[in-house]
């Protein structure tokens, strides 16, 4: 009798052990969104488990140099902290017009901002070196030593802050020797990893996101930018705009439950996702309209079935 009683006492020990290691399996799941709106939209405030509260916001590294950018990232920062949403910062070009926006901020410049914004908004805990950063509107786009250089002093200037490295948005060998690059210009070794994976969850593919895992072994992975593409309408150099015809509503509601198959591609690694966007632009012809809700303020397709795929499968 004493030995059945030990067996099972031993057996509810290892189960309580296992739990926390088998909810880690289940990603975090967050928004990136520019509109402050979503902090007083129920829908957000409603969503079950809490995830809606990890949030993503995408600045300008000089923002706060000027009054009319500081007051708008000021005005997302404040109602952010009213609804007490867990927030990552991402910096991305300057407010600056013409060649100046494309100017890679010296060490110097980039560790003063981070100071500076620390002590402005010092409820954000949660930082990302730089937004897409090898993506040509960038300016850290042909310099991806730089970029590393760039991290260190996030690293160093924000201790005891959660770091991510430069997000990229993936498609093939290209966006990865970027990173490598990157890799090898940052002193810092990286402990998390951020890609937007839009082309494999739009596109029911895997190829991108699983080439990313298996060349970096390494570290942490969070997807900080994915969602469900409605509509695109791309500029030609003959300055009309093309509709990119293969997104529609049936390939975003199939776009939401691909984000987290990708994630279960490696489930011990991946545990964060950030999915973009909540409100749609609400333009007939939108050159990237990934909302879960429309122009109208009506609800998606896409946020019904988010929501179902987060009760199944988010933490």
């Amino acid at each position: 009798m004493t030995r059945v009683v030990l067996t099972i006492s031993t057996a509810l020990v290892l189960l309580a052990c296992a739990s926390p290691a088998q909810a880690a399996r289940k990603p975090i799941v967050g928004f990136g969104e520019q509109a402050p709106q979503i902090f007083s939209d129920l829908r957000w405030m409603e969503l079950d488990k809490n995830e809606g509260r990890y949030m993503r916001y995408v600045m300008p590294w000089d923002a706060l140099r000027r009054q009319s950018s500081r007051a708008v990232v000021d005005l997302w920062m404040h109602a952010a902290e009213f609804r007490k949403a867990n927030v990552m910062i991402t910096f991305g070009h300057s407010v600056r017009k013409g060649r100046a926006k494309l100017k890679l901020p010296t060490r110097a410049q980039y560790r003063a901002e981070i100071r500076a914004v620390r002590k402005r908004y010092p409820f954000v805990k949660t930082f990302q070196a730089w937004n897409e950063a090898n993506h040509g509107s960038q300016p850290t786009a042909k310099k991806p030593k730089a970029t590393g250089k760039l991290y260190d002093v996030l690293a160093k200037t924000c201790r005891g802050c959660t770091i991510t490295a430069p997000s990229i948005l993936i498609a093939g060998t290209k966006e990865l020797n970027w990173l490598k690059a990157f890799d090898k210009g940052a002193k810092k070794r990286v402990k998390i990893w951020a890609i937007h994976n839009h082309i494999d969850a739009n596109r029911n593919t895997t190829s991108g996101t699983k080439q990313f895992l298996k060349t970096f072994k390494r570290g942490k992975v969070w997807f900080t930018e994915t969602g469900a593409i409605w509509s695109r309408w791309v500029p030609k150099k003959t300055g009309k705009i093309k509709h990119i015809k293969r997104y529609n509503s049936r390939t975003a509601v199939r776009a939401i439950r691909n984000i987290f198959k990708l994630q279960r591609l490696n489930k011990r690694r991946i545990d964060r996702i950030y999915i973009y966007n909540w409100y749609s632009p609400g333009l007939k012809k939108p050159q990237w309209d990934s909302g879960l809700i429309d122009g109208t303020g009506k609800e998606r397709k896409t946020f019904r079935t988010l929501k179902a795929q987060m009760r199944k499968y988010a933490r």
